[in-house]
């Protein structure tokens, strides 16, 4: 799942964006409103961090425009501790949920884990693909019972084959998935070594191999190659 947050201060925008990739999320981060409103355009958040007063577009402003469209993010308000009216105008123009600053990383940490199960608990957050199962929310994989130590870009890249179980993924969708620039000729080497790593632990010796490379097209995740 991939997390915007947009925040000018620039501690808390780093110590956030630090503890949500170690939880094995995709973050995206920005301290600017007009840069803001430009990713939520260019790519799909399951969740938004929104600090209301920004430079350029307000965290409200970005507000309105994520409930303009046919989405569910979950968009959590930060505010100042005296912002009673801007925290009332925020939920009233949709926001799930707002953290008075300042906050402990663990409460918001808890707030993030909320809104998602809140927001997709309504479809089932557990991945099943063979005896492969992963817990979106939770962050977690299992194979035959047994769980999978991954890295956060690790569990990112599981979790993007297996949103698109039997679809062919390009190195190109992997390379966007896994960072924030744009894919070029040399990064098929450091996908593929990716793969590689992924490979080793979720088809490890004894399992049937779920993830299979199409050569000069991508890989595909599926109980077995066709």
């Amino acid at each position: 799942m991939k997390i915007l947050i947009v925040e000018d201060y620039g501690p808390l925008r780093l110590s956030l964006a630090k503890r949500l990739t170690e939880a094995g999320f995709v973050v995206q981060h920005t301290a600017d409103g007009n840069e803001a409103s430009w990713l939520l355009q260019e790519d799909t958040f399951a969740l938004a961090v929104l600090d209301i007063m920004l430079p350029g577009r307000s965290g409200l402003d970005l507000l309105c425009d994520i409930r303009s469209r046919e989405t569910d993010m979950a968009v959590l308000l930060t505010t100042a501790r005296d912002a009673i009216e801007d925290r009332v105008q925020g939920l009233d123009l949709g926001a799930d949920d707002y953290l008075v600053k300042p906050f402990a990383l663990d409460e918001a940490m808890a707030r993030v884990r909320a809104l998602l199960r809140r927001r997709f608990g309504r479809s089932n957050p557990i991945l099943r693909i063979g005896d492969l199962s992963i817990d979106t929310v939770a962050r977690e994989a299992t194979r035959a019972g047994q769980r999978i130590e991954l890295t956060a870009k690790e569990f990112a890249l599981l979790e993007l084959l297996a949103l698109r179980t039997g679809e062919i993924v390009s190195r190109g969708d992997v390379w966007e998935q896994l960072y924030d620039f744009n894919y070029e000729r040399g990064a098929s080497n450091v996908v593929d070594v990716f793969i590689s790593n992924l490979r080793k632990k979720v088809d490890a010796p004894g399992w049937t191999p779920l993830i299979h490379t199409r050569r000069g097209q991508g890989y595909v995740l599926q109980p077995r190659s066709v």
